[in-house]
């Protein structure tokens, strides 16, 4: 009896040790912990802001961030299921002698260009003869490996226009690559009713407001080449459409800023959407919304049915900062948008959220999410 008994407790030593092993690997990311399951559920397990996923060809997948374990640059992590990822280590090292770029980095997008990886990304820059408290320019890293080491192009950002600026994305078109960013609000106080309506609560004094450019690019992304083009901005008329739920941040009492950011631009059929995020990026009540022109440059048209990803808590979800997302394209048709938003048990830590989005026949946006019950899994 004893020896049986004996012989028992080793073989439940030996499963639970297995199901130790087995959940420590899923939680690094081991893509071969659930080969066969068919949902997932949201949040993804990275701790990302900003998150960006680079289709590599082949099945392979490449998730770059804000955060995610990276110090003074940028990391990624892996996957072949766009649900399990693998943590690929650090890719960008900035904060270096060779570095324009100082601290604050933020926001990478990386783009396959023939053989060759671009990292367009926000930092701060170390030339700052004034020591302004936001210097933030953008600047592109080049690889040979979607893993990098990224290795700046320039020792300088890609341009200066005059006022600090975040949030790359590059949009390519007839041999043509156009930049859009967002114009930091810092230092840039804009007249509006949402304004006048908060100096009369005595809430505060200004509203400092970040706006959405376009400019086109250089081939060698060595700078641009004209003008930048106002794309978006926060509503200045408080019976605007618009206005209620861009302007959340300040009617909330959160801060004395409105926020237009996080653009990413695509085409669809012969219209370009541009979704951007609005609020605060680190209070509950960051969302996305899109617009649409005929241009790639505008003017743009924002939609009647924004927002179009929200926090969900005020209809019984835990869901809440969605915002800064992406677009991912795949071969059967889906479109899926990647964001990154907060739940109860992550607090204050950026997760990330893969929920599926469509282009109705009217041309109507629409986002699945946010999501946290179980769904198909996209591959």
């Amino acid at each position: 009896m004893r020896t049986l008994l004996n012989n028992l407790w080793i073989i439940l030593a030996f499963l639970i040790g297995l199901e130790s092993c087995g959940m420590k690997n899923k939680k690094q990311g081991d893509l071969s912990a659930s080969p066969d399951r068919e949902t997932y559920t949201n949040p993804l397990d990275v701790e990302f802001g900003d998150p960006f996923i680079l289709t590599d060809g082949g099945g392979k997948y490449f998730m770059y961030g804000t955060g995610g374990g990276a110090k003074d640059g940028f990391a990624a992590y892996s996957s072949n299921n766009l649900v399990d990822w693998e943590f690929e280590g650090q890719v960008y090292q900035g904060n270096t002698e060779e570095s324009w770029a100082s601290k604050f980095f933020w926001a990478p997008e990386v783009y396959k260009i023939e053989d060759n990886y671009y990292m367009f990304f926000s930092a701060q820059w170390k030339v700052n003869p004034t020591n302004e408290e936001e210097n933030f320019m953008i600047g592109v890293a080049k690889s040979d490996s979607p893993t990098g080491p990224f290795i700046e192009m320039y020792d300088k950002p890609v341009f200066d226009p005059g006022y600090p600026i975040i949030d790359a994305n590059v949009y390519q078109e007839d041999g043509k690559y156009y930049l859009y960013y967002s114009r930091a609000c810092y230092k840039h106080p804009v007249e509006s009713e949402v304004a006048d309506w908060a100096k009369e609560k005595d809430w505060y004094d200004e509203i400092e407001e970040s706006w959405v450019y376009g400019v086109e690019l250089k081939r060698d992304f060595s700078g641009v080449i004209g003008e930048p083009v106002l794309c978006l901005r926060p509503p200045v008329k408080m019976d605007d459409a618009q206005a209620e739920w861009e302007s959340r941040s300040v009617t909330k009492k959160e801060i004395n800023r409105r926020w237009t950011e996080g653009s990413v631009i695509f085409k669809h059929e012969d219209i370009y959407y541009m979704m951007y995020s609005s609020n605060y990026y680190a209070g509950e009540n960051y969302a996305v919304g899109y617009a649409t022109s005929k241009s790639p440059l505008g003017p743009f048209t924002k939609a009647s049915n924004n927002p179009v990803l929200e926090l969900n808590t005020h209809q019984g979800g835990e869901v809440t900062g969605t915002g800064h997302n992406n677009v991912l394209f795949m071969e059967n048709g889906d479109m899926y948008c990647v964001y990154h938003g907060r739940t109860k048990e992550s607090g204050q830590e950026r997760v990330v959220f893969l929920d599926k989005m469509e282009i109705k026949p009217d041309g109507t946006l629409v986002v699945h999410g946010p999501t946290t019950t179980p769904q198909a899994m996209p591959l």
